[in-house]
């Protein structure tokens, strides 16, 4: 039996150790989504930081390898909803010997804080980065109350 704390807080750093060896382990089969917890993002889901400066809120995703032409943005209220596809085409003769990049579809939504103005979004691409601009609406900016 265990016969301090000690002890046991080293059976938990090996069994924490094994842990992320595993991971790292099955993450190089692809059968990394059987053992993920249920939080982390699938491997087509765009890696997005979400910024919020003043009036605005930022979005940057990375999309690497889709065209403009293939990304769809959604904003309603304070929902935002980014969707898109990546093609991938052999060309004809050729002959495939490895296939890693293959195509795609992807959805990530999100509930942003406060509602937006739609009208006033600017949305760019640069180096596979999606940059959203998202104003926030003048019902949602705060506002300074005189006392009578």
């Amino acid at each position: 039996m265990f016969t301090g704390i000690s002890e046991i807080d080293r059976m938990f750093g090996a069994m924490d150790l094994l842990r992320n060896r595993m991971d790292r382990l099955f993450n190089d089969f692809d059968g990394s989504s059987l053992y993920a917890p249920a939080f982390t993002l699938t491997s087509n889901s765009p890696r997005t930081n979400f910024l919020e400066n003043g009036d605005n809120f930022e979005v940057q995703a990375e999309v690497p390898g889709i065209s403009k032409h293939d990304l769809n943005i959604k904003i309603q209220g304070n929902y935002l909803e980014i969707s898109g596809k990546r093609i991938v085409d052999t060309p004809d003769g050729y002959k495939i010997h490895r296939n890693e990049r293959g195509g795609s579809t992807f959805s990530r939504s999100f509930t942003l804080p406060a509602d937006v103005d739609a009208e006033k979004v600017e949305a760019m691409m640069k180096d596979g980065i999606l940059y959203l601009k998202l104003p926030k609406s003048e019902t949602a900016k705060p506002k300074q109350i005189t006392i009578n």
